[in-house]
């Protein structure tokens, strides 16, 4: 099958306040395997949608994360300092290295992810859910109306408890961390905004690695200070692994279990196929990941030199920006059907996801995601079997992310209100 390059055809302007995820992606994909794109600020770029070739580019040894190394746009100066998609490749980390750097900073983070680690976590994960779930419960009576947020309340405070208990963080700095983390990834802020968070963040960063160097302890902080202290790590790397373990393992599950939650809500069906058993909670986890990856679109990529992909015919110039757009990959009908739109548990290509990417790239924490969607979806449908939706779906607001794909709340009854 051949495809009309997208080099002939103007950019698809990328829509900041992602208010249609997947609208966006569909149009995108009819344009072909990648298609050129101009991303807020005016950035041109490429939004590749096609499984294919998602999986060639991220696997291919001249492909970099490392804009300081690799986008003659970056290095040249001729991005603006207040781009408002800046932090994604300013940022020192694992999930912007390249190479041996990528190579070195995984080594360092493993440790904390193995599957022993992981499954060591199952009573912590089941214990807080139950917490949690408590907590949700008083604030629904304490509610005038009944009604509570489901994402803030249960959704985001799941992951967030987990991630901030692998990365050592204090108690008292939790409020502080999150509202500057949730801001990160919103691409509508305005330079201002931008310019406020991240000095807030530079502030909280500071004080965290003084507090934990003085204060060591047995987790991710720790393991990053005593890297940096053995020179396996330079400082700048330091503070911006602490931010990337803390906005990916913590943002994308929230955005898993909100979609389950609402996906499950609204096909009641679907719901009971998984509260009776016939469907284990873990294939809810992979369909909902499939159906709404938590990353909509993962910012960027650059080839280190000329690259020519024969199965689509498209050229990709070096040092040229891709997006990797997870969204369009899971709803690719020629691998999931011409239903790909659908949520269906049963879907016998639910596994054949990239929500967590592939190859070397593959996230770390994967598994612990997925176990703490099939703790927490379990535990909340069995303690709630009334819950449902206080608006309908179509009410619910997008966050403004391109990069996040989840809602800014959701509103809930957890006893139901079927007479309203």
């Amino acid at each position: 099958m051949s495809f009309l390059p997208s080099r002939s055809r103007c950019p698809y302007r990328l829509d900041g306040s992602a208010a249609d995820v997947h609208g966006e992606a569909a149009a995108l994909r009819v344009l072909g395997p990648a298609a050129r794109v101009e991303l807020p600020g005016g950035v041109p770029g490429w939004s590749v949608t096609d499984p294919g070739l998602v999986r060639r580019l991220l696997i291919h040894p001249r492909v970099s994360k490392d804009a300081h190394r690799h986008w003659p746009a970056f290095i040249d100066g001729g991005l603006s300092p207040d781009w408002p998609l800046r932090v994604w490749v300013d940022i020192r980390s694992l999930q912007t290295a390249y190479g041996p750097d990528h190579s070195r900073l995984r080594q360092v983070l493993v440790p904390a992810f193995t599957a022993h680690r992981v499954r060591a976590l199952a009573p912590w994960i089941e214990e807080t859910t139950g917490t949690l779930l408590d907590d949700l419960a008083k604030a629904a009576i304490a509610a005038p109306d009944g009604v509570v947020d489901l994402r803030t309340r249960f959704a985001s405070r799941l992951p967030w408890r987990a991630v901030t208990t692998l990365v050592g963080l204090p108690e008292d700095m939790h409020d502080r961390f999150q509202a500057v983390n949730d801001t990160v990834f919103t691409t509508d802020l305005s330079t201002e905004q931008a310019e406020a968070n991240m000095a807030e963040a530079a502030r909280l960063l500071a004080d965290l690695i003084a507090l934990k160097t003085e204060h060591p302890g047995d987790d991710i902080a720790g393991v990053l200070i005593d890297a940096h202290r053995e020179g396996r790590i330079d400082e700048r790397e330091l503070g911006d692994n602490i931010w990337m373990v803390l906005g990916a393992g913590y943002g994308t599950t929230a955005n898993l279990l909100d979609h389950a939650v609402v996906n499950l809500l609204t096909h009641p069906d679907q719901l009971e196929l998984a509260v009776s058993g016939r469907v284990g909670w873990d294939q809810v986890v992979e369909e909902t990941l499939r159906h709404q990856a938590p990353v909509a679109s993962f910012m960027m990529r650059f080839p280190t030199e000329d690259l020519h992909d024969e199965a689509t015919g498209l050229t990709f110039v070096r040092g040229e920006a891709l997006v990797i757009n997870y969204a369009a990959v899971g709803r690719d009908p020629g691998v999931h059907g011409a239903d790909a739109d659908l949520f269906d548990i049963t879907r016998a290509t639910a596994r054949e996801h990239l929500a967590f990417s592939h190859g070397p790239t593959y996230c770390l924490g994967a598994e612990l995601a997925r176990l703490e969607g099939r703790v927490a979806l379990s535990a909340l449908f069995s303690r709630f079997p009334a819950l449902e939706l206080a608006v309908g779906r179509d009410r619910l607001a997008p966050l403004p992310s391109l990069i996040f794909n989840g809602h800014r709340e959701i509103p809930v009854r957890l006893e139901g209100n079927h007479n309203s």
